[in-house]
């Protein structure tokens, strides 16, 4: 069983940025207001490398005015999300354009419900300490140009958010979350450096991984998963050793894509609350990084608990492995996968990660997400998840 319903247009391919304005405030558009919000990160490659530029020239085109907010960093908080809320509310914003990665999506989904609703951002957080109140007011209409492939945050109704105060970093979801538009452009993300092109490329990978062996998959969500780890599986290298490339890039633009529609219509695990707590501690560690961490000794305890082999050895066989026949299949090609993209040596300890934090981190994993673990092919005790972090450790 399950339901699907996926309220966001997509224009996918690349050049579509070109066709904006077509989308707004026309009669076929999906798009529609007199000013337009636009949030970028508050670093300079939206602007250095000309996409800003091409993303005014077409509000320019559909006779949008429009102001910048800039100060989304990469793990985006609730101070800066509460602040650009009243921003928009300031400038009678009408919609939202997000130019970015996962944060400036993730950020621009939880100003549109600030700028709706006002309030304490954590008002409308339904985990941890959040006071659980459903928004009243849909948030502003948003136009999600993704730069990156990796969070399918583009497709996705979910914004992840630090609560710096509480070492808290959720999910925030509430009425007009979705995207009315997602513009899926590989154009725009071939200029990613090549590590943090890694980072997001496994982040797109494990949620479909995570999504194919949830105990609450469905076949609708196991199609979409599958045709996700087999894009970015079977293409990341290419796209990050030939930048230039554009149909691998496609290939990874649409596997994170279709990854953002399993989450929408299937699940993740424990893996991404697990990750969320390091992040949460430390905000300098990039989310698709410290997936990586822990993701040979995470899958290895399912396949050391023979959780679910069969659909260990599928993944193996999707990422290329085809003569894949035992689940730790799986994790040599996931191995292999991270030694090709030169991300299997990454270090807790380079981002100030210390072993004794981690029962806490555990505690924070389950108290901000604790219902991915229940999506887990088996539970994971405390001390489970504690092991998965020890051996994560270098």
């Amino acid at each position: 069983m399950f339901t699907f319903s996926l309220p966001t247009t997509a224009l996918f391919g690349a050049g579509k940025l070109n066709e904006l304005h077509n989308q707004i405030n026309t009669p076929m558009g999906v798009v529609h207001g007199k000013k337009a919000l636009i949030v970028i990160s508050n670093g300079k490659s939206t602007r250095a490398n000309g996409y800003l530029d091409r993303l005014e020239n077409e509000l320019k085109q559909a006779g949008v005015e429009y102001v910048v907010f800039d100060k989304v960093a990469a793990n985006p908080t609730k101070p800066v999300v509460e602040e650009g809320g009243r921003f928009a509310r300031e400038n009678g914003c009408d919609f939202i354009v997000a130019l970015g990665g996962g944060s400036v999506m993730d950020a621009s989904k939880a100003i549109g419900l600030m700028a709706a609703n006002g309030g304490d951002l954590w008002d409308y957080v339904m985990f941890g300490t959040g006071k659980k109140q459903w928004p009243q007011i849909p948030g502003l209409p948003i136009v999600a140009i993704t730069t990156t492939a990796g969070t399918g945050s583009e497709t996705d109704g979910g914004a992840v958010i630090t609560n710096p105060e509480t070492n808290e970093k959720t999910g925030v979801f509430g009425p007009g979350t979705y995207p009315v538009l997602a513009i899926v452009d590989p154009e725009l993300m071939m200029s990613v450096p090549a590590k943090f092109k890694a980072y997001q490329g496994f982040d797109a990978l494990f949620h479909s991984t995570e999504g194919y062996i949830s105990a609450n998959r469905n076949e609708f969500s196991k199609m979409v998963a599958a045709e996700a780890i087999r894009n970015v599986a079977r293409n990341l290298v290419t796209s990050i050793r030939e930048p230039q490339n554009v149909e691998a890039m496609s290939c990874v633009a649409l596997g994170s894509y279709l990854s953002g529609i399993q989450m929408a219509i299937g699940s993740c695990t424990s893996a991404h609350p697990l990750e969320h707590a390091l992040s949460a501690y430390h905000e300098k560690l990039p989310h698709g990084a410290g997936l990586i961490m822990i993701s040979k000794a995470y899958y290895s305890h399912f396949v050391e608990q023979h959780a679910c082999d069969e659909r260990f050895v599928e993944m193996a066989k999707l990422m290329g492995m085809e003569d894949a026949g035992k689940p730790e299949d799986f994790i040599t090609a996931l191995v292999k996968l991270q030694e090709e993209c030169g991300v299997a040596d990454l270090k807790m300890s380079d981002y100030g990660i210390d072993p004794s934090e981690f029962p806490k981190m555990v505690q924070n994993a389950r108290d901000t997400l604790g219902a991915n673990f229940l999506n887990d092919p088996c539970q994971l005790s405390d001390e489970d998840c504690v092991n998965i972090y020890q051996k994560s450790y270098k």
